[in-house]
């Protein structure tokens, strides 16, 4: 048990955890950069306690100063939030060290799942489905490379064992660019993670993006909370998710979530973990685990009903769950937009000072934000500044209320995305539902070529 908690974070997700430690009676400690110092979540902590500037290299993603202030502070635990030090296992296993507890899974669990290879190992173990290819590392033998991706069948994804955030992966379409896509595969993993380590799985060309959401505690009970779709995204990354999934079998995601649960108890799982998987023709394929809170964790609780956040540190406080799966129920759907503070057409970082910031409301629309008027908006981060999340009882309402709350959502003083999110919106194919990971990117692609005709 513990009763006072430190974020090892910023922005809207240090405010979001803040307001979960509240509610259960705990008492926040913040931690931020001398670039974060009047930020809302340091002003609302019952401490705060400057870690360094504005690098992140020197604050927030510097170990030993967090864990500092944790001793200086008396707080007995650490919540990592998302990116930072969420899934980094020797931070995690440096605060157990430390006789603090991590909010989040131990860090041998963190360093599997971290691992691809291991993790996609670990999952085929648990019944989970994976997508073709090998459960090893990739040889450094050139004819046994050859082999084992013409044995897999072109095209051929060559990814980092231990890459993320779309880094450290090439599309291979046939076997005479497979080496030289391998070697620099390989060098950039090296630089990029610190392990040259690579595997080789078939390349889907046409795959959505779908996750499973699931909470697991200490007491051998492992839950999954629906699923999400967040195929619209550009350079891998997520621009809107939403919840549930839409136009998948109801059987065929609950056969697949408690797959994911079974491999949870069988790996010792818990807290907050999401599988991700490649969805195509009707058929899952597991492609990673993130150990962590994720950003688009609100539309699961919008229609779960369920307090992710809250949950994950009752969890870490040894607390047993107090919903069965049996309890779970999908009610409605909902979006979620991620407003950044970047040029629309260009996707250039735009920080600066919010001169302006009126944010939607209503029925049914949710903003997780730091953001105010007068606020400035640091260059040093993530662009991202606001999450905007709507629900209803359909998907159709849920649609028209995003519609509504971007036409409401003002921000002026720096550039944000929401032209783009308010295009998305109004396009055909994307409210029909069930876009591949690709449709975006075809997207832009086709407002340049119009931008350039004109």
């Amino acid at each position: 048990m513990f009763d006072k908690v430190l974020i090892a974070n910023r922005g809207e997700i240090a405010l979001r955890i803040q307001r979960a430690c509240r509610e259960l009676g705990l008492k926040t400690v913040a931690v931020y950069s001398e670039a974060d110092a009047e930020a809302r979540h340091v002003r609302l902590a019952d401490e705060a306690l400057c870690i360094g500037p504005a690098s992140p290299a020197q604050s927030y993603l510097d170990g030993a100063a967090i864990l500092f202030a944790a001793h200086v502070s008396g707080a007995q635990a650490i919540h990592p939030g998302y990116g930072f030090l969420s899934e980094n296992a020797d931070f995690a296993a440096d605060v157990e060290a430390a006789g603090l507890v991590f909010i989040g899974p131990d860090a041998q669990t963190i360093r599997t799942m971290g691992d691809k290879v291991a993790a996609k190992r670990a999952m085929r173990a648990a019944g989970v489905p994976c997508v073709p290819g090998p459960d090893g590392s990739l040889s450094d033998e050139p004819a046994e490379i050859l082999r084992v991706a013409e044995e897999i069948g072109y095209p051929v994804i060559v990814k980092a064992a231990g890459g993320g955030g779309g880094r450290g992966m090439r599309v291979v379409p046939g076997p005479d660019q497979l080496l030289d896509a391998v070697s620099v595969t390989r060098e950039e993993a090296r630089r990029a993670f610190g392990k040259p380590q690579l595997y080789v799985e078939k390349f889907l060309e046409h795959p959505r993006h779908v996750e499973i959401q699931v909470l697991c505690d200490t007491h051998g009970n492992a839950l999954w909370l629906g699923s999400r779709d967040c195929s619209l995204q550009r350079r891998h990354q997520k621009v809107v998710e939403e919840a549930p999934a839409p136009g998948i079998d109801a059987g065929l995601v609950r056969q697949v979530g408690e797959r994911c649960v079974e491999a949870c108890r069988h790996t010792g799982y818990r807290g907050v973990g999401t599988f991700e998987f490649l969805f195509e023709n009707g058929q899952f394929y597991f492609i990673e685990m993130n150990t962590r809170l994720q950003v688009e964790h609100p539309v699961t609780e919008m229609t779960s009903g369920i307090d992710i956040v809250r949950e994950q540190i009752r969890v870490a406080q040894g607390h047993a769950l107090t919903v069965r799966q049996s309890d779970i129920r999908s009610v409605g759907h909902s979006f979620e937009c991620r407003i950044n503070a970047e040029d629309p057409l260009t996707f250039a970082p735009c920080p600066g000072t919010v001169s302006m910031w009126e944010q939607p409301g209503g029925n049914g629309v949710r903003v997780d934000s730091h953001i105010s008027g007068g606020a400035r908006v640091p260059p040093y981060y993530d662009s991202l500044i606001a999450k905007l999340i709507t629900h209803g009882a359909t998907r159709d309402e849920a649609l028209a209320r995003m519609r509504v709350a971007l036409s409401e959502m003002r921000v002026e003083g720096i550039r944000t995305n929401v032209p783009l999110h308010q295009a998305m919106f109004d396009d055909e194919a994307f409210c029909a539902g069930g876009v591949d990971i690709h449709y975006l990117e075809h997207w832009l692609a086709r407002r340049k070529n119009h931008d350039a005709d004109r």
